[in-house]
Protein backbone atom coordinates (compact mmCIF):
# COMPACT_ATOMS: atom_id res chain seq x y z
CA UNK A 1 0.00 0.00 0.00
CA UNK A 2 1.55 3.33 -1.19
CA UNK A 3 1.06 5.69 1.53
CA UNK A 4 2.39 8.56 0.12
CA UNK A 5 -1.27 9.14 -2.54
CA UNK A 6 -3.84 10.74 -0.62
CA UNK A 7 -6.01 7.87 -1.06
CA UNK A 8 -4.10 6.23 1.35
CA UNK A 9 -1.72 8.01 3.12
CA UNK A 10 -4.39 11.06 3.72
CA UNK A 11 -6.84 8.06 5.43
CA UNK A 12 -3.77 6.62 7.20
CA UNK A 13 -3.78 9.95 8.98
CA UNK A 14 -6.88 10.61 9.49
CA UNK A 15 -7.40 6.99 11.09
CA UNK A 16 -4.40 7.75 13.28
CA UNK A 17 -5.62 11.43 14.31
CA UNK A 18 -8.84 9.73 15.11
CA UNK A 19 -7.43 7.25 17.16
CA UNK A 20 -5.07 9.21 19.11
CA UNK A 21 -7.06 11.97 20.07
CA UNK A 22 -8.86 10.28 22.75
CA UNK A 23 -5.37 10.55 24.74
CA UNK A 24 -5.94 14.06 25.34
CA UNK A 25 -9.55 13.83 26.15
CA UNK A 26 -9.87 14.61 30.08
CA UNK A 27 -13.97 13.92 30.08
CA UNK A 28 -17.23 13.27 28.05
CA UNK A 29 -17.26 17.20 26.83
CA UNK A 30 -14.39 16.36 24.52
CA UNK A 31 -15.93 13.31 23.27
CA UNK A 32 -18.87 15.23 22.59
CA UNK A 33 -17.36 18.51 20.78
CA UNK A 34 -15.38 15.52 18.56
CA UNK A 35 -18.78 13.64 17.31
CA UNK A 36 -20.07 16.81 16.38
CA UNK A 37 -16.53 17.85 14.48
CA UNK A 38 -17.05 14.80 12.90
CA UNK A 39 -20.68 14.66 11.83
CA UNK A 40 -19.77 18.14 10.78
CA UNK A 41 -16.96 16.81 8.51
CA UNK A 42 -18.71 14.10 6.86
CA UNK A 43 -21.51 16.17 5.73
CA UNK A 44 -19.03 18.97 4.63
CA UNK A 45 -17.39 15.79 2.98
CA UNK A 46 -20.87 15.09 0.72
CA UNK A 47 -21.68 18.92 0.55
CA UNK A 48 -17.94 19.60 -1.04
CA UNK A 49 -18.51 17.04 -3.89
CA UNK A 50 -21.58 19.50 -4.84
CA UNK A 51 -19.97 22.78 -4.23
CA UNK A 52 -16.55 21.92 -4.92
CA UNK A 53 -16.00 19.55 -7.53
CA UNK A 54 -19.20 20.10 -9.74
CA UNK A 55 -19.37 24.18 -9.08
CA UNK A 56 -23.06 23.97 -7.59
CA UNK A 57 -24.14 25.78 -4.72
CA UNK A 58 -26.60 24.87 -2.46
CA UNK A 59 -27.96 26.87 0.67
CA UNK A 60 -30.70 24.45 1.57
CA UNK A 61 -28.35 21.78 2.86
CA UNK A 62 -29.43 21.70 6.21
CA UNK A 63 -32.88 21.24 5.37
CA UNK A 64 -31.76 17.67 4.05
CA UNK A 65 -30.06 17.20 7.35
CA UNK A 66 -33.26 17.89 9.11
CA UNK A 67 -35.12 15.27 7.07
CA UNK A 68 -32.76 12.68 7.78
CA UNK A 69 -33.07 13.40 11.19
CA UNK A 70 -36.79 13.63 10.99
CA UNK A 71 -37.16 10.79 9.30
CA UNK A 72 -35.49 8.28 11.80
CA UNK A 73 -37.51 10.08 14.52
CA UNK A 74 -40.69 10.13 13.29
CA UNK A 75 -40.45 6.22 11.87
CA UNK A 76 -38.32 4.77 15.08
CA UNK A 77 -40.56 6.57 17.89
CA UNK A 78 -44.26 6.54 16.15
CA UNK A 79 -43.70 3.59 14.27
CA UNK A 80 -41.66 1.23 15.70
CA UNK A 81 -39.59 1.15 12.99
CA UNK A 82 -35.90 0.13 13.70
CA UNK A 83 -33.23 2.64 13.87
CA UNK A 84 -31.34 1.08 11.08
CA UNK A 85 -34.35 0.95 9.06
CA UNK A 86 -35.26 4.10 9.61
CA UNK A 87 -32.18 5.53 8.59
CA UNK A 88 -32.52 3.57 5.81
CA UNK A 89 -36.28 5.10 4.44
CA UNK A 90 -34.85 7.92 5.08
CA UNK A 91 -32.30 8.39 3.08
CA UNK A 92 -33.83 6.72 0.46
CA UNK A 93 -36.72 8.87 0.76
CA UNK A 94 -34.27 12.29 1.20
CA UNK A 95 -32.36 10.79 -2.43
CA UNK A 96 -35.94 10.59 -4.23
CA UNK A 97 -36.89 14.15 -3.33
CA UNK A 98 -33.38 15.19 -4.13
CA UNK A 99 -33.72 13.49 -7.46
CA UNK A 100 -37.11 15.39 -8.10
CA UNK A 101 -35.88 18.72 -7.15
CA UNK A 102 -32.30 18.95 -8.69
CA UNK A 103 -33.66 18.44 -12.60
CA UNK A 104 -35.43 21.85 -12.36
CA UNK A 105 -33.40 23.21 -10.44
CA UNK A 106 -29.94 22.72 -11.58
CA UNK A 107 -31.00 23.92 -15.21
CA UNK A 108 -30.70 27.68 -13.37
CA UNK A 109 -26.91 29.47 -12.56
CA UNK A 110 -24.96 31.54 -9.95
CA UNK A 111 -27.46 33.61 -8.13
CA UNK A 112 -30.61 31.58 -9.03
CA UNK A 113 -29.35 28.28 -8.27
CA UNK A 114 -28.37 29.47 -4.99
CA UNK A 115 -31.90 31.06 -4.20
CA UNK A 116 -33.84 28.14 -5.64
CA UNK A 117 -31.99 25.69 -2.92
CA UNK A 118 -31.92 28.40 -0.18
CA UNK A 119 -36.21 28.26 -0.84
CA UNK A 120 -35.78 24.50 -0.47
CA UNK A 121 -34.16 24.71 2.87
CA UNK A 122 -37.02 27.20 3.68
CA UNK A 123 -39.71 25.19 2.54
CA UNK A 124 -39.04 22.18 4.64
CA UNK A 125 -37.88 24.42 8.12
CA UNK A 126 -41.57 25.84 7.47
CA UNK A 127 -43.17 22.17 7.00
CA UNK A 128 -41.31 21.54 10.01
CA UNK A 129 -42.12 24.18 12.24
CA UNK A 130 -46.01 23.98 11.69
CA UNK A 131 -46.73 20.02 11.18
CA UNK A 132 -46.84 19.91 15.29
CA UNK A 133 -49.17 17.05 14.69
CA UNK A 134 -46.13 15.00 13.34
CA UNK A 135 -42.81 16.93 13.92
CA UNK A 136 -43.97 17.76 17.50
CA UNK A 137 -43.27 21.69 15.95
CA UNK A 138 -41.06 24.35 17.64
CA UNK A 139 -40.97 22.33 20.38
CA UNK A 140 -39.00 19.63 18.82
CA UNK A 141 -39.16 15.33 19.08
CA UNK A 142 -37.36 13.12 21.56
CA UNK A 143 -35.91 10.53 20.20
CA UNK A 144 -34.10 6.91 22.29
CA UNK A 145 -30.45 5.41 21.14
CA UNK A 146 -29.59 4.17 18.41
CA UNK A 147 -30.32 0.17 18.29
CA UNK A 148 -28.63 -2.18 15.91
CA UNK A 149 -28.97 -6.43 15.45
CA UNK A 150 -29.80 -5.92 19.68
CA UNK A 151 -26.47 -3.89 20.11
CA UNK A 152 -27.12 0.06 21.23
CA UNK A 153 -24.60 3.14 20.59
CA UNK A 154 -24.92 5.40 23.42
CA UNK A 155 -22.34 7.39 25.51
CA UNK A 156 -20.09 9.93 23.89
CA UNK A 157 -17.48 7.71 23.51
CA UNK A 158 -19.30 4.96 22.09
CA UNK A 159 -20.44 7.42 19.60
CA UNK A 160 -16.94 8.99 19.26
CA UNK A 161 -15.68 5.47 18.02
CA UNK A 162 -18.63 4.79 15.69
CA UNK A 163 -18.62 8.39 13.99
CA UNK A 164 -14.69 8.37 13.82
CA UNK A 165 -15.27 4.88 11.31
CA UNK A 166 -18.12 6.47 9.33
CA UNK A 167 -16.01 9.90 8.50
CA UNK A 168 -13.28 7.16 7.03
CA UNK A 169 -16.08 5.51 5.17
CA UNK A 170 -17.23 8.82 4.22
CA UNK A 171 -13.87 10.42 3.03
CA UNK A 172 -12.86 6.74 1.39
CA UNK A 173 -16.22 6.98 -0.35
CA UNK A 174 -15.39 10.06 -1.65
CA UNK A 175 -11.90 9.82 -2.53
CA UNK A 176 -13.11 6.86 -5.03
CA UNK A 177 -15.84 8.93 -6.63
CA UNK A 178 -13.42 11.94 -7.25
CA UNK A 179 -10.70 9.63 -8.75
CA UNK A 180 -13.46 7.88 -10.53
CA UNK A 181 -14.85 8.60 -14.31
CA UNK A 182 -17.54 9.96 -12.62
CA UNK A 183 -15.43 12.45 -10.64
CA UNK A 184 -13.28 13.97 -13.67
CA UNK A 185 -16.88 14.65 -15.34
CA UNK A 186 -18.25 16.31 -12.46
CA UNK A 187 -14.81 18.41 -12.95
CA UNK A 188 -15.44 19.32 -16.25
CA UNK A 189 -18.52 20.63 -15.56
CA UNK A 190 -16.89 22.51 -12.88
CA UNK A 191 -14.28 23.78 -15.37
CA UNK A 192 -17.01 24.56 -18.82
CA UNK A 193 -20.31 23.01 -18.94
CA UNK A 194 -20.69 24.24 -22.57
CA UNK A 195 -16.79 22.45 -22.71
CA UNK A 196 -18.00 19.02 -21.05
CA UNK A 197 -21.02 18.76 -23.25
CA UNK A 198 -18.79 19.47 -26.42
CA UNK A 199 -16.73 16.62 -25.21
CA UNK A 200 -20.02 14.27 -24.55
CA UNK A 201 -20.20 14.38 -21.44
CA UNK A 202 -24.09 14.58 -19.61
CA UNK A 203 -23.93 17.29 -17.59
CA UNK A 204 -27.51 17.06 -16.45
CA UNK A 205 -26.94 13.89 -15.14
CA UNK A 206 -23.91 14.19 -13.47
CA UNK A 207 -25.19 17.26 -11.79
CA UNK A 208 -28.38 15.34 -10.55
CA UNK A 209 -26.34 12.79 -9.40
CA UNK A 210 -23.94 14.59 -7.27
CA UNK A 211 -26.89 16.55 -5.45
CA UNK A 212 -28.68 13.48 -4.79
CA UNK A 213 -25.15 11.84 -3.65
CA UNK A 214 -24.38 14.88 -1.03
CA UNK A 215 -28.19 14.89 0.14
CA UNK A 216 -27.89 11.10 0.93
CA UNK A 217 -24.98 11.89 2.88
CA UNK A 218 -26.61 14.80 4.61
CA UNK A 219 -29.44 12.79 5.49
CA UNK A 220 -27.78 9.42 7.02
CA UNK A 221 -25.64 12.43 9.07
CA UNK A 222 -29.01 13.53 10.64
CA UNK A 223 -30.35 10.50 11.43
CA UNK A 224 -27.46 9.50 13.43
CA UNK A 225 -26.98 12.95 15.08
CA UNK A 226 -30.66 12.75 16.14
CA UNK A 227 -30.32 9.53 17.88
CA UNK A 228 -26.80 10.78 19.30
CA UNK A 229 -28.32 14.13 21.01
CA UNK A 230 -31.78 12.66 21.69
CA UNK A 231 -33.81 15.92 20.98
CA UNK A 232 -34.50 18.07 17.99
CA UNK A 233 -35.80 21.06 16.74
CA UNK A 234 -36.86 22.54 13.22
CA UNK A 235 -33.84 24.53 14.05
CA UNK A 236 -31.36 21.90 12.28
CA UNK A 237 -33.07 22.91 9.33
CA UNK A 238 -32.37 26.84 9.67
CA UNK A 239 -31.01 28.92 6.79
CA UNK A 240 -27.74 29.81 8.86
CA UNK A 241 -27.25 26.08 9.44
CA UNK A 242 -26.83 25.77 5.91
CA UNK A 243 -24.72 29.09 5.92
CA UNK A 244 -22.50 27.46 8.35
CA UNK A 245 -21.80 24.08 6.42
CA UNK A 246 -21.03 26.32 2.99
CA UNK A 247 -18.43 28.56 5.15
CA UNK A 248 -17.05 24.93 6.56
CA UNK A 249 -16.49 24.16 2.90
CA UNK A 250 -14.85 27.49 1.75
CA UNK A 251 -12.70 28.42 4.66
CA UNK A 252 -11.07 24.44 4.46
CA UNK A 253 -10.87 24.65 0.41
CA UNK A 254 -13.33 24.07 -2.13
CA UNK A 255 -12.42 20.94 -4.53
CA UNK A 256 -10.59 19.05 -1.33
CA UNK A 257 -11.95 16.44 0.21
CA UNK A 258 -9.87 17.29 3.11
CA UNK A 259 -9.81 20.53 2.95
CA UNK A 260 -13.74 20.34 3.27
CA UNK A 261 -13.11 18.09 6.76
CA UNK A 262 -10.46 20.58 7.94
CA UNK A 263 -13.09 23.61 7.75
CA UNK A 264 -16.08 22.14 9.50
CA UNK A 265 -13.64 20.98 12.24
CA UNK A 266 -11.77 24.02 12.68
CA UNK A 267 -14.92 26.17 12.76
CA UNK A 268 -16.67 23.70 14.97
CA UNK A 269 -13.73 23.86 17.45
CA UNK A 270 -13.31 27.65 17.37
CA UNK A 271 -16.79 28.74 19.30
CA UNK A 272 -15.48 25.70 21.93
CA UNK A 273 -12.23 27.87 22.14
CA UNK A 274 -13.49 31.05 21.71
CA UNK A 275 -15.94 30.52 25.13
CA UNK A 276 -13.74 32.23 26.81
CA UNK A 277 -14.54 35.88 25.42
CA UNK A 278 -18.12 35.00 24.62
CA UNK A 279 -18.66 38.93 23.85
CA UNK A 280 -16.10 38.50 21.10
CA UNK A 281 -16.57 35.73 20.00
CA UNK A 282 -18.29 36.51 16.77
CA UNK A 283 -15.72 39.48 15.85
CA UNK A 284 -12.81 37.27 16.02
CA UNK A 285 -14.22 34.58 13.96
CA UNK A 286 -15.54 37.34 11.50
CA UNK A 287 -12.05 38.38 11.18
CA UNK A 288 -10.70 34.88 11.00
CA UNK A 289 -12.82 34.03 7.83
CA UNK A 290 -11.99 37.57 6.28
CA UNK A 291 -8.47 37.03 6.65
CA UNK A 292 -8.41 33.84 5.20
CA UNK A 293 -10.26 34.78 2.56
CA UNK A 294 -8.19 37.54 1.67
CA UNK A 295 -4.84 36.14 2.44
CA UNK A 296 -5.90 32.24 1.24
CA UNK A 297 -8.99 32.76 -1.36
CA UNK A 298 -8.75 28.78 -2.66
CA UNK A 299 -9.03 27.72 1.45
CA UNK A 300 -6.55 26.79 4.11
CA UNK A 301 -5.49 23.59 2.32
CA UNK A 302 -5.22 24.02 -0.99
CA UNK A 303 -3.15 27.39 -0.05
CA UNK A 304 -0.95 25.91 2.15
CA UNK A 305 0.04 22.93 -0.10
CA UNK A 306 0.16 25.23 -3.24
CA UNK A 307 2.89 27.75 -0.94
CA UNK A 308 4.96 24.71 0.22
CA UNK A 309 4.83 23.33 -4.00
CA UNK A 310 6.10 27.18 -4.40
CA UNK A 311 9.32 26.45 -1.60
CA UNK A 312 10.06 23.07 -3.14
CA UNK A 313 10.55 24.17 -6.68
CA UNK A 314 12.36 27.33 -5.27
CA UNK A 315 15.09 25.81 -3.39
Amino acid sequence: MNLKTARTGGLAALAIVITLAPLGFSNSYFYDVGVNAMFNAILCVGLNLLIGYAGQISLGHAGFFALGAYGSGILTERYGVPAIGALVLSASVVGILAFVVARPILKLKGHYLAMATLGIGIIIHIVLKTEAGITGGPDGMSLGNFKMLGFTIKGDQMWYWVTGVLLVLAVWLSLNLIESPVGRALRAVHGSEVGAEVVGVDTSSYKVLVFVVSAVFASVVGSLFAHKNGFITPDISSFFHSVELVTMVVLGGMASIYGALIGAVILTLLPQVLAAVEQYEAMILGAIMMGTMIFMPKGLLPSLLASLKRREAGK
